[in-house]
């Protein structure tokens, strides 16, 4: 029975009904199921199979949006519990659009599939910072840093970004991905970067590959 209603909140998620997510979740927790259970053995296997539908292009944005806002109605109901949980984040990464940059559309996908997967996201926003970056990462401990850029004349300041955690003495401390429209594998070597996510899927993957941890299972079935 357990199992069945955490098995049925990842359907809600894949299929995006955040209504039913909402129900199931609150049906869950009055069974008795540990909100951070609920998140490892529901939430997180179900953005699981919505990361690699949208890897094999079997879902496009729309869908994962849908998906991620399910997700996000079973979080708002969970969050206030994890204090009492034994629940612990995968890892924390700091994610924002780079200095002079606006644009928040791909970053913002990739920080709802890493919320998704247990990484604690800390959101910058856009136009950050290598400053912003840095004094983030101090703050909050932080394992990763996801540098995004959707414009050629802005993808240079995640060069400074990488130079300013050097010039604090953190650099050994954090992994840094980077991503965007004009970012390629070349361009993350060039600046030192520690991997590249050509999408917002293969950003969880490579967050994970960088901690050590396994790639994500794919446990619920196409349904």
């Amino acid at each position: 029975m357990t199992m069945a209603v955490l098995e049925d909140l990842g359907q809600a998620v894949i299929s995006g009904n955040a209504p039913r997510a909402k129900a199931l979740t609150e049906q869950a927790l009055a069974q008795g199921i540990d909100a951070g259970e609920v998140i490892s053995s529901g939430l997180v296997p179900g953005m699981a199979v919505v990361g690699d539908r949208f890897k094999r292009n079997e879902y496009y944005i729309p869908e994962v949006l849908l998906a991620a806002r399910a997700m996000k109605t079973s979080l708002a109901l969970l969050q206030p519990l994890l204090s009492e949980s034994k629940y612990e984040p995968v890892g924390t990464i700091v994610v924002g659009t780079v200095k002079g940059d606006l644009h928040d559309i791909g970053k913002n996908l990739v920080a709802m599939m890493l919320e998704g997967a247990s990484f604690k996201v800390v959101d910058l926003g856009v136009d950050v910072s290598p400053e912003r970056y840095v004094a983030a990462v101090k703050e909050h401990n932080a394992q990763l840093i996801g540098l995004s850029a959707l414009l050629t004349t802005t993808m240079v300041n995640m060069r400074g970004t990488i130079a300013a955690l050097r010039a604090s003495g953190i650099r050994d401390q954090v992994k840094v991905i980077v991503g965007g429209a004009p970012v390629t594998q070349r361009w993350a070597d060039e600046i030192g970067a520690d991997g590249y996510a050509p999408d917002a899927a293969s950003g969880v993957d490579i967050a994970r590959e960088l901690l050590g941890l396994r790639p994500a299972e794919v446990a619920i079935a196409a349904g």
